[in-house]
């Protein structure tokens, strides 16, 4: 079957989830997997784990806090709040202030900006662009000699700026867009994420964070948060804001069931499929969609997911099949092994969990 189809497929298939989460603790599953995980993150086998959160069909089955941090805790994940921006974009195209993610970046950023390494192609550079990250600006996180490299725009005052000035990339090792999966080449790029706020709060025309309180927070009740902001005082969705556990859960549940949340559409069914759907192929096993992530886990790799990571081996996960949701923390900033950790702790125990 054509993978974008199976993975539509899987996003539109009927679910009986509640509206909103149940946290109560009647729910808890007392399964074998769940307890010798649970001994093994104590042990320190899966170094720095601070909390494990799964809920299935809107449920919560298991919770653990480790490593002196609790219910409470507001947790750095990095990363994972890039996916706010493709939040943000949903509900500003659902609302009207943004027609579609074919627009144009450059329609919604100044026009008196000036631009460095001048070339028409920038002025092609698209919403989707950046919500895919493989804009045909030379940015590149993985490659410390990239022009992009996100080390090189946190020294900046003006990310923005960083951004549009960077010249086009070259394709010196991987295939070209026209030759990769999907029609894009792909390219870790922390600085386009960044960006994507400045074009929602330009379109919605008021503050970044007033805008998610609003439309996101308020409908969900997450209420305990702190927000991290760029140099340049806009919301910085290039990673870091601070959320509790239970509130990345309810951001992710709120994805699982079509966008809709204690009967209100807070991002439409239309979006989530976008968002949810392959749109670049990231590495081997690994696809991408807007500014989600996309891979199957279990022990067969049978569960298709899409997710939210960040440094340390962060994951706010949907499995749609099982009608599953997962959020896993951690401090393991710059391990290399952190994202082997969750995702073993993914495919040895909770998915086999959820399973049976």
């Amino acid at each position: 079957m054509n993978k974008f189809i199976w993975y539509v497929l899987m996003i539109v298939i009927p679910t009986s989830l509640s509206a909103q989460l149940d946290f109560s603790e009647k729910n808890r599953i007392d399964h074998a997997l769940f307890k010798e995980m649970d001994k093994k993150i104590d042990n320190g086998d899966y170094e720095r784990i601070t909390s494990v959160l799964v809920a299935r069909q809107g449920k919560l089955v298991f919770e653990k806090y480790y490593n002196g941090t609790d219910i409470n805790t507001k947790r750095n994940t990095r990363s994972v709040t890039k996916t706010m921006a493709t939040i943000l974009t949903g509900i500003a195209i659902d609302k009207g202030y943004i027609k579609s993610e074919k627009e144009k970046i450059f329609k919604y950023l100044k026009p008196e900006l000036p631009i460095k390494n001048q070339d028409p192609r920038k002025q092609e550079i698209t919403i989707e662009d950046l919500l895919t990250m493989s804009s045909m600006l030379e940015c590149d996180d993985d490659n410390m000699f990239s022009r992009g490299n996100e080390e090189r725009m946190y020294i900046v005052e003006d990310w923005l700026q960083f951004f549009v000035d960077l010249p086009i990339r070259s394709f010196p090792f991987g295939p070209k867009p026209k030759d990769s999966p999907y029609g894009r080449a792909m390219s870790y790029c922390s600085a386009g994420a960044a960006t994507m706020a400045v074009v929602v709060e330009n379109a919605v025309e008021m503050p970044l964070d007033s805008f998610v309180a609003q439309n996101l927070f308020d409908p969900l009740n997450i209420k305990d948060y702190k927000l991290h902001y760029t140099p340049s005082s806009v919301l910085n969705t290039a990673g870091g804001s601070e959320y509790r556990s239970r509130d990345f859960l309810k951001i992710i549940q709120m994805f699982l069931q079509n966008g809709e949340w204690d009967g209100k559409q807070i991002l439409s069914k239309e979006w989530i499929q976008k968002a949810t759907s392959p749109k670049a192929n990231a590495r081997e096993g690994t696809d991408y969609g807007y500014l989600l992530w996309l891979k199957s886990f279990g022990s067969d790799k049978k569960y298709r997911s899409y997710y939210m990571s960040g440094n340390g081996g962060q994951k706010v996960l949907a499995i749609p099949e099982l009608e599953a949701v997962v959020v896993i923390t951690t401090t393991n900033y710059g391990n290399r092994k952190a994202h082997g950790y969750t995702n073993e702790l993914m495919n040895n125990y909770i998915v086999p969990a959820l399973f049976n």
